[in-house]
Order: C-alpha cells, then sequence, then structure tokens
C-alpha cells in the first residue's frame, strides 16, 4: 500500500505559482497511475491532472490545460503539481492520490487572493 503526503500549499496572488508536492512511502510507487484532486467546500471532489505509472500519459482538466503540470520524480517517490497562472477559482483543497483512489490524506490547502 502506497501512503501520500501533500505540502507546498500556501496563500499567493492571481497571476502567481505553486508547485505541490506528494510523496510518496512505500516501493510499489512506480506501479501506480496518480492524480491530483481538489476539492472546495460542498462541491464534489475534482480531478485535476493524471500521470501513468510509467511518467507518460498525462492529462487535464480543461480548466487548468496550459496552466498546470504534473510530474513525476521516480528517485524521489514524488509527484508534482506545478501551478502557474493562479487564478481565484484554483482556490481549494488539493490531494494526490493513487488512480483509482485509495484512502485519502489531508491534503493541502491552495488559497488565491490579493
Amino acid at each position: 500500500q502506497v501512503q501520500l503526503v501533500e505540502s507546498g500549499g500556501g496563500l499567493v496572488q492571481p497571476g502567481g505559482s505553486l508547485r505541490l508536492s506528494c510523496a510518496a512511502s512505500g516501493s510499489i510507487f512506480s506501479f501506480y497511475a496518480m492524480g491530483w484532486y481538489r476539492q472546495t467546500p460542498g462541491k464534489q471532489r475534482e480531478l485535476v491532472a493524471t500521470i501513468g505509472s510509467g511518467g507518460g500519459s498525462i492529462n487535464y482538466a480543461d480548466s487548468v490545460k496550459g496552466r498546470f503540470t504534473v510530474s513525476r520524480d521516480f528517485d524521489k517517490n514524488t509527484m508534482y503539481l506545478q501551478m502557474n497562472s493562479l487564478r481565484p477559482e484554483d482556490t481549494a483543497r488539493y490531494y494526490c492520490n493513487v488512480l483509482p483512489p485509495g484512502s485519502w490524506g489531508q491534503g493541502t490547502q491552495v488559497t488565491v487572493s490579493s
């Protein structure tokens, strides 16, 4: 089983950037396709980006395409989400998970506000 810990969130102004990290424990990190999700209070969790087990097969939600970049470092057992040109509507709690998702971690809060 892979355990995941998200970090890197914070408060940023519109147009700014953040890089989220998802550190995975367990020796089978490379076996799983993975994804970044986000959720705001009262709304369903949204799948934002996915990346295949080998680092390919990358897909993005239309709302973040061209602004967010997902990647993974197999040496560090870590997945990243580089978020540029952030907008207030990107404000949410961001989670990482394997695909299909297992248990959820604490996530990391991203707030985009002036």
